[in-house]
C-alpha cells in the first residue's frame, strides 16, 4: 500500500524524484507574504515542492527571519505538497567575509527545518570538504538531509558578471568532475548544487529588479556529473533559464531547481503597482500554476512520487 507523502521523510522523497526523473522545485520566500499563495497553489495542483528561505532573502528582502518563515510555513503548509529548507547557509558570504554557518544551521534544525543547505564554495576544495562533513554531521544527528555546493554558480558577487557567453564558453566556475566525486564520497551529502552554466539573479540594490541573462546548461557537462556524484543534482539560479534546459537537465539528474528572482520580482511589482498585498500574491500564485503546468509540466508529482 502506497503511503501518503505526508508520511514519507524528505530524503526518501528526493531519492525517488531522482529515479524517477520528477523535479522538485524550490521556492524562495523573499517576503513572507509570499509563502501562502505559494502552498495553496501546489495544494490545489498536487505538486511536491520545497520553499525555502536564505539568508538573503532575510537580509535584503523582506523575509524577516528564519524563524518567522518557519511559522508562515507551519500555518500554512501542507506536508503532503511541500517541505521547508534552509538555503545557502554561507561559510564566507557574498562581501567575502566568514560567517558563523554553524548558528544558522543550528538554528534551522532546532526550528524543525526540513533540510538544509552549506554553501562553502567559496573555499578551496579541502575546506569545502572539511566543512560540509560538519555540517553533514550535525544535519544527519537530527535525522535531516544537506545540501551542498560545489562549483561556482555566480550572480551575487559585488561587481558586474563577465558576459556570460565567456562564462559558459570558458567553463568558468563549473563543477570539476573528479572534485564532485571526491566530495560526496567523503562528506556523505545527500544533494549537490552544481555550476554547468546556470547563474544567480543578483540581489544588490542596483541591479535586483533587472531581468536576468537567459542562461542555459552544459547538458554533457552535467551528464558526466550525474554519474561522478551519484546522488540528486541541484540546479541553483533557476529563474531565467531556457526551458528545453531545463527539462533536458531534469532528465540528466537535476532532481531539486530553485527559482527566487522570478516570483520575487513577480511579487514586488504588483505590490508596487497596486500597493495591495493580497494582489501581489495572487500574481505569486498565478506565477507558481504557470511554472507547475506551463514550464516544469509536473501538476500532480506528490500522487507520483508518493507511488499512486
Amino acid at each position: 500500500m502506497a503511503l501518503s507523502l505526508k508520511d514519507l521523510p524528505l530524503a526518501e522523497i528526493m531519492r525517488r524524484a531522482f529515479e524517477a526523473r520528477i523535479v522538485v522545485p524550490a521556492y524562495n520566500i523573499a517576503h513572507i507574504p509570499m509563502l501562502k499563495p505559494i502552498i495553496e497553489t501546489l495544494s490545489a495542483l498536487r505538486c511536491f515542492s520545497l520553499v525555502e528561505v536564505a539568508r538573503p532573502d532575510v537580509v535584503q528582502f523582506g523575509a524577516g527571519s528564519i524563524r518567522a518563515v518557519c511559522e508562515e510555513f507551519r500555518k500554512a503548509g501542507d506536508r503532503g505538497v511541500a517541505r521547508l529548507h534552509l538555503d545557502h547557509a554561507p561559510v564566507i558570504d557574498e562581501a567575502g567575509k566568514r560567517f558563523d554557518w554553524k548558528a544558522l544551521i543550528g538554528e534551522a534544525l532546532e526550528l524543525g527545518f526540513d533540510s538544509v543547505m552549506i554553501d562553502g564554495s567559496r573555499l578551496g576544495l579541502e575546506e569545502n570538504i572539511a566543512a560540509t562533513r560538519e555540517a553533514a554531521a550535525m544535519a544527519h544527528a537530527a535525522g535531516v538531509p544537506l545540501e551542498a555546493e560545489l562549483g561556482a554558480v555566480l550572480g551575487h558577487e559585488a561587481g558586474p558578471l563577465p558576459p556570460y557567453e565567456e562564462l559558459f564558453r570558458t567553463g568558468k566556475g563549473f563543477t570539476a568532475l573528479g572534485d564532485a566525486r571526491r566530495f560526496v564520497k567523503e562528506t556523505g551529502v545527500d544533494w549537490l548544487s552544481v555550476a554547468c552554466g546556470n547563474i544567480h539573479g543578483a540581489i544588490s540594490e542596483a541591479d535586483r529588479d533587472k531581468a536576468k541573462v537567459r542562461a542555459r546548461i552544459d547538458l554533457a557537462h552535467l551528464a558526466k556529473l550525474r554519474k561522478a556524484a551519484g546522488v540528486p543534482l541541484v540546479l541553483h539560479g533557476g529563474s531565467g533559464i531556457e526551458r528545453e534546459s531545463v527539462l533536458a537537465a531534469i532528465k540528466e539528474g537535476i532532481t531539486k531547481i530553485n527559482v527566487g528572482t522570478q516570483i520575487r520580482q513577480v511579487y514586488e511589482r504588483r505590490l508596487k503597482e497596486t500597493g495591495l498585498v493580497a494582489a501581489a500574491g495572487q500574481a505569486v500564485a498565478d506565477e507558481i500554476a504557470t511554472l507547475t503546468r506551463e514550464y516544469f509540466g509536473i501538476e500532480g508529482s506528490a500522487a507520483r512520487l508518493a507511488g499512486r
